[in-house]
Order: C-alpha cells, then structure tokens, then sequence
C-alpha cells in the first residue's frame, strides 16, 4: 500500500514537474542545456580530481615510497615514479612544471568553463522573462478582455516568472560547486608542490631513485 502511494505521489510529482516546463516555454531548453553543460563539466573535474590528492593515503606512506619503489602504486605512486626520474634538481624543476601543464591547468580551463555557465544561466532566465512579458503585453494589446485573453496573459507571466525562477535555481548551486572544485584543485596544486619539495629533498641527500619514467601522474 505504502509503496503504490509513492508511485503516485512520484506520478504526480513528474507531472506537475511536465507542466512546470511547458509553461516556461522556449527559454527552458536553453537553460536546461547550460545545466548540462555546467554539472556535466562540473563533475567531470571532481571525478578527475579524487584520489589524486593523496587524500586516503598519509603523508608518512608517500614520503617512504621516495625512497622505496617497490611500495609504490595508484595515481601518486606514478607521480613519485615520474618525479623521481629526474637526474638533477632542474629536471625535477622541469618534470613539475610538465605536470602543473599537462593536470593543473586542464582544471583551471574547466572551471573558467563553469564560471562562465554559471553567469550565463540567470541570463538565459532573464531572456525568457522578457519573452513571456512581451507575450502578456501582446495579449494585453490584441485581446478582447475575454477567457481565452486571460489565458494567454497568464501564460506569459507564468513563462517570465518560470524562467527566471529556473535560471537562479541553475545558477546558485552550480556557483556553489564551482567555488568548491577551485578549492580543491588549489589543494591539488599545493599537494604537487608539497610532493616537488619532498622529492627535491631526496634527490640532494642523493636517496635512492627509480629509473626515469616517460608518464605523468
């Protein structure tokens, strides 16, 4: 019993939400293509970015894999490897700034990617505020002060109002999760200069190294 009344109440639910996106006319395919857009990228870096960090691994376990080839594995194993290829403290310099090219950056072009949809999203609301008004006006100017013109002015107010209402709705989360994935590919970033300071150290105490290695993290 109670399972059939969530279907209903799923049911209903899907149809009001049908309804909601009809009223809003056009610019509702617009806004939902920029939602797309902004979360598809958006999550595209965060699963990008787990587990490249080191999160779940401690600092005292990647520090002894410096020294210790055999031990090393996943993401910062490969980063370690790679580093550690280096013959001298200006091609540990060289192999980082490869790294800061080839990982950092790709997220700094994403996000831009992101603020850039996040702006435009209240935008394409606004747009479509301006149409339903135009269609109220229009209805206002050609109707007769019937039922049908009434319809057709509460139609365009439900379009401006819908559109608008979407295009915040897409806006303040993904603002959100933008200012979150730039704070962790800030870490990620601070993570890489940590691992280039540790590596340096090892290298001018002359530690043990593995053989160079032609892969990025």
């Amino acid at each position: 019993m109670d399972a059939w009344a969530d279907r209903i109440g799923f049911g209903t639910l899907l149809e009001r939400a049908v309804d909601v996106w009809v009223a809003g006319g056009w610019g509702m395919i617009a806004l939902a293509v920029n939602a797309l857009i902004l979360f598809g990228v958006g999550f595209h870096v965060w699963f990008r970015l787990r587990g490249r960090r080191g999160g779940r691994i401690r600092e005292t376990t990647w520090r002894g894999w410096i020294d210790r080839p055999e031990d090393r594995r996943g993401p910062i194993g490969e980063l370690i490897s790679f580093a550690m290829g280096a013959t001298d403290l200006h091609d540990l310099g060289v192999r980082f700034s490869e790294l800061h090219n080839t990982e950092v950056a790709p997220f700094a072009r994403d996000l831009r990617f992101m603020k850039r949809a996040v702006s435009t999203a209240p935008l394409l609301g606004l747009l479509g505020t301006v149409s339903g008004m135009l269609a109220t006006f229009q209805a206002l100017a050609s109707g007769s002060g019937g039922d049908k013109t009434m319809e057709m002015i509460a139609s365009g107010i439900s379009q401006a109002l819908i559109t608008t209402e979407t295009g915040l709705v897409i806006a303040l989360p993904g603002l959100f999760f933008q200012y979150h994935l730039a704070r962790e590919r800030d870490r990620y970033e601070a993570f890489l200069a940590h691992v280039e300071t540790a590596c340096a150290q090892a290298l001018y105490r002359g530690g043990p190294r593995s053989a160079p290695s032609g892969a990025g993290a």
